[in-house]
């Protein structure tokens, strides 16, 4: 038989779903993948497109690098007489119309040390509710969770749904009181999607016709009217406008901050302008204060397009993790709306109208790195098979009923059982279309010999009691972060896997520390988590491209 071609083999697994690799060693081979997502977002037959995305997820879940846990819901408590706050589905927390009695600020904990505060380069749910606090797109999203006009006032589209012209807002400034208008859009978007700046999120901007450094927006002269072409039309165009990546940024602050480029004049720090409070914003509030690791004082932007009806003057966020320290602090009056309880609280909190469970479109996972050395020596199906069977140790009914405990679903796939399809529809309810189990990848229940079938699959011996031999051990390291649910859900794996000889020890990190180190492939086995920014599934495909700065799990990289 004639060597396949590289051509003929991405086709074969385009049209299969399968992993094959074309050059050795344990990870997938990607173009495939990557090539199948580009199809996805230029055709423009929605009916062809679910298909695609069904394909797409058959390939993603077939790598068995992402261990869906539970899906999403969101929790959090408020006192009593807080009015006019609202979240969405996607995490986004909104304060800037919230009263509390006779209050003018509210304290507030979301997380401990942000990552990124420049909108363009955050990757964070945290970091997203502090862009939209402090900055602004062209659309934001109202209190329904429907897209509502921003910063744009209107919008026309062509007939044949690639050209969107946005009618900017009169009277915008930013936080300085220099004028800000469809330019800033133009140089801000150009910017989040280029290879220059690198954005985790670049490739968001993918419709766009000239994507990366070509983009094809322009502000007209006076302005008043910016201009998106897009290469293939797009039914979540004003979700994208109202997600932190695409809001404006000041290019004079971001150009002129310190360490923003070396001396050859090439970038070295595209976000050096947002790392101290005092930077220029253009949103309902801008950062007075940052006592890193402590504290982050937000004050009231006299300069906000909707500046008058702004009611909190101040908010005031307390940074830390621990959610000991935080609950203690709400219950002691210091805290006004926390985003975290401990877990051995969740049962005793029921029934307390301070507590509020709400739903969110995303996924709780465990992410492998398939570039680890863990998979050193095994054929892609070797790995996948090693991923699939510590996949079926894991107890997720358990974890959620002792962990999450607020009525979360068992996941069976990375794509949330609830997300639509883009074309009408919801994406797991597509007729014509066969998932192994039900509407998911794997059976939800622990199950041990199907565990130890694909653990000897992958070259690993055990005895008669599915203990596995000293002659092939299995150990690795799973990094976290250091919330207390996330560490108890890491014990929990860690006493599956020890139940068949698997040893695996647990690394807790700071936040920020966290995110980079997952980002930057530095773990073995890591906890994740990703919440939709959109109500499609191309964004939970789309990251996991070869180009994307959220793929963690490494592939094709």
């Amino acid at each position: 038989m004639k060597k396949l071609t590289a051509l003929f083999l991405s086709a074969l697994m385009a049209i299969s779903g399968l992993t094959i690799a074309l050059a050795g060693g344990a990870a997938p081979e990607w173009t495939a993948y990557d090539e199948l997502i580009a199809e996805i977002k230029s055709t423009t037959d929605f009916t062809k497109r679910v298909e695609l995305m069904h394909q797409a997820e058959d390939m993603l879940m077939d790598t068995a690098a992402l261990l869906p846990i539970y899906y999403y819901n969101d929790t959090y408590m408020m006192k009593e007489g807080i009015e006019g706050f609202y979240s969405n589905v996607y995490g986004n927390k909104f304060f800037q119309y919230t009263t509390y009695k006779d209050n003018s600020s509210l304290r507030i904990n979301l997380s401990s040390e942000p990552d990124k505060l420049d909108p363009a380069l955050n990757s964070s749910v945290d970091g997203a509710c502090l862009a939209i606090a402090s900055f602004g797109g062209l659309y934001t999203y109202d209190k329904d969770g429907k897209p509502a006009p921003n910063y744009a006032v209107d919008y026309e589209v062509s007939d044949d749904g690639l050209v969107y012209k946005f009618k900017m807002r009169d009277g915008l400034k930013w936080s300085d009181g220099s004028e800000l208008n469809a330019k800033d859009f133009e140089y801000s978007w150009k910017r989040a999607a280029s290879t220059e700046t690198a954005a985790d999120y670049s490739y968001m901007f993918s419709g766009i016709k000239g994507y990366p450094d070509e983009l094809a927006v322009s502000a007209s002269k006076d302005g008043k009217v910016f201009t998106v072409e897009l290469a293939a039309p797009c039914a979540y165009m004003l979700d994208l406008c109202a997600f932190p990546t695409f809001f404006a940024v000041p290019q004079a602050d971001v150009e002129g901050a310190d360490g923003f480029k070396d001396d050859k004049g090439e970038i070295l720090n595209p976000g050096a302008w947002a790392v101290e409070a005092g930077f220029t914003t253009s949103g309902a509030y801008k950062l007075e204060s940052w006592k890193h690791n402590e504290s982050m004082v937000y004050v009231k932007n006299e300069n906000y397009w909707d500046a008058e009806n702004v009611t909190m003057e101040k908010l005031e966020f307390m940074l830390s993790d621990d959610e000991t320290a935080i609950y203690a602090a709400y219950n002691a009056g210091d805290l006004d709306f926390i985003d975290t309880v401990p877990p051995d609280e969740i049962e005793k909190l029921k029934g307390n109208p301070e507590f509020h469970i709400i739903d969110n479109l995303g996924t709780y996972y465990i992410n492998f790195n398939v570039k680890s050395k863990l998979f050193d020596g095994k054929t892609v199906e070797e790995a996948a098979n090693m991923r699939k069977g510590i996949s079926y140790l894991i107890d997720r009914p358990y974890i959620v009923e002792t962990v999450g405990q607020t009525g979360q679903l068992v996941a069976t796939s990375f794509i949330p059982a609830k997300m639509l399809n883009g074309a009408g529809g919801v994406f797991k309810d597509a007729d014509g279309w066969d998932y192994p189990y039900e509407d998911g990848y794997f059976e939800p229940e622990r199950d041990v010999e199907k565990a130890v079938e694909f653990l000897k699959a992958a070259g690993f011996k055990f005895d008669d009691n599915n203990v596995l031999s000293p002659d092939t051990p299995l150990a690795f390291e799973y990094v976290t972060n250091q919330t207390a649910g996330h560490v108890a859900i890491a014990e929990i794996v860690q006493q599956d896997l020890a139940e068949v000889g698997i040893a695996m020890t647990i690394k807790t990190l700071d936040w920020n520390v966290f995110l980079n180190e997952r980002k930057a492939g530095n773990y073995d086995v890591a906890r994740n988590g990703w919440i939709a920014d959109f109500n499609d599934p191309i964004n939970m495909l789309e990251m996991w491209t070869s180009d994307s700065g959220n793929n963690d799990a490494q592939l094709g990289k």
